[in-house]
């Protein structure tokens, strides 16, 4: 099977003070067989934080120092984040607000990062697993409702190769 047209795998989870991870069935796209096996290749990953209340209503921090929401999309499940040097690592990123809505000593402000994503590198995330991992955690506070976290990761499928299968043992599960 040559490389699949691409499609969109979306996934939430819900930001919190504690660690909140949800898992990402790919059992129905990814096929580890004897003869024959299918591999997902993640091509890019697109992030959308979203008050719980409404997408239309503001993020921001109800005190100084300000808040700070981080996530992780990992091949292995996780108690807390981790960092890049752990294998199981797709893409990482964080969104900060500082300073609060009415206050005029500490202006607001805002700013998104995505440390690492599969856009990154030249052939995107090559993935064997059946299942992946979004994890979010949450520092300070934010006011409004809750947040949560939302991606959407565009895809393909591929048939595994020799060269594949050795790409998959050197860089990760």
């Amino acid at each position: 099977m040559a490389k699949s047209d691409s499609f969109f795998i979306r996934a939430k989870v819900a930001i919190a003070a504690t660690s909140e991870q949800t898992e990402i069935d790919l059992g129905s796209f990814v096929n580890l067989g004897v003869s024959k096996s299918t591999l997902l290749r993640i091509h890019n990953v697109a992030v959308q934080y979203a008050d719980d209340s409404g997408p239309e209503y503001s993020i921001y921090s109800l005190a100084v120092p300000g808040a700070t929401a981080a996530w992780q999309l990992t091949t292995q499940s996780h108690a807390n984040l981790v960092t890049a040097d752990d294998k199981s690592v797709i893409a990482t990123g964080s969104l900060t607000c500082y300073g609060d809505s009415t206050s005029t000593a500490h202006p607001m402000s805002m700013s998104e990062s995505a440390d690492i994503n599969p856009q990154m590198w030249k052939n995107g995330y090559l993935v064997g697993v059946d299942s992946l991992f979004l994890r979010a955690d949450q520092t300070g506070t934010f006011g409004g409702g809750a947040l949560s976290l939302y991606i959407v990761m565009e895809c393909t499928l591929e048939t595994a190769t020799q060269a594949s299968s050795v790409a998959l043992a050197l860089s990760q599960q």
